[in-house]
């Protein structure tokens, strides 16, 4: 049986395992404490599987990491950037929680975030609502986010103001998912 020799500081916070006095590979520092690595420690089966259990989830939360560190994302949206990256289901489940329990993933913010962002892109209350729904936002989130909003008829008027009255107008605005009651009043200047 393999022992644990030394531990030596590595490049970039991570830290060299040596084994039998060779090094041997080279772990992010998380992973090796939660293994509970120090020298004299025999490198058994067990000990190895907590090591590289430990270092998925270090490798899950980094993915994590970098992914809301672009942007917010949803509970969903983070599994499914947690899946993309080969992520197993058991550990995705647990980053998310965790990631939730922090504060880090929080649908509801999400959910006004993004639906201001897509009413700041000319989108109507329908395709707003599709779009959150798609991204597992609830329901009732949705609808919370939707009255943060500046009222749909109002946004839509800005829009007629902007590009004028007519059927392209409306055509425009039943595109962007827009009230059909709304698209009908821009088709006639009255909105």
């Amino acid at each position: 049986m393999r022992v644990v020799t030394a531990l030596r500081a590595g490049p970039r916070g991570r830290v060299v395992v040596e084994l039998d006095g060779a090094p041997w590979r080279t772990f992010p520092l998380e992973p090796v404490v939660r293994a509970g690595l120090e020298p004299g420690i025999a490198l058994d089966r067990p000990r190895l599987r907590v090591l590289a259990q430990e270092v998925r989830r270090a490798r899950a939360a980094t993915v994590a990491a970098r992914a809301l560190a672009r942007r917010e994302l949803s509970t969903r949206g983070l599994d499914a950037r947690l899946g993309r990256a080969g992520v197993a289901p058991a550990v995705r489940a647990e980053t998310v929680a965790a990631a939730t329990r922090g504060g880090l993933v929080d649908d509801a913010r999400y959910a006004v975030a993004r639906a201001q962002s897509l009413a700041e892109r000319e989108r109507g209350d329908a395709a707003i609502r599709w779009e959150l729904e798609r991204e597992g936002v609830t329901p009732a989130l949705v609808e919370r986010a939707l009255e943060a909003l500046e009222p749909e008829r109002d946004r839509a008027a800005r829009l007629v103001a902007a590009r004028g009255a007519g059927a392209a107008t409306a055509r425009y605005l039943a595109r962007r998912g827009f009230d059909e009651d709304t698209v009908e009043a821009s088709a006639g200047a009255g909105v």
